[in-house]
């Protein structure tokens, strides 16, 4: 899996976002918000191969948290990822 290229992550105060690098192709209506941990993620594997594992260990080495639920929330942020088309397999 990789992140789609054209796509930034910003910071907006204390919150975090991505968007297209041309404002032309934002949707308004589908900005994808980031906490800080999805944040931390997308920036240690913009540009590069990953997977849930992959994101699970950085969730580990970064976050006091079990393998398990590290594992479980990658999933789910791949899942989330995928919806907003700023990852493809």
């Amino acid at each position: 899996m990789k992140t789609v290229e054209g796509f930034k992550l910003r910071s907006l105060a204390k919150e975090y976002i991505i968007t297209a690098e041309d404002v032309r192709n934002i949707n308004f209506n589908k900005l994808i918000s980031l906490n800080e941990s999805a944040a931390y993620l997308w920036e240690s594997v913009n540009g590069k191969e990953f997977d849930a594992d992959t994101l699970a260990d950085l969730l580990t080495e970064r976050y006091e948290i079990d393998r398990e639920t590290a594992l479980r929330d990658s999933e789910a942020i791949i899942v989330k990822w995928k919806e907003a088309g700023i990852v493809t397999e």
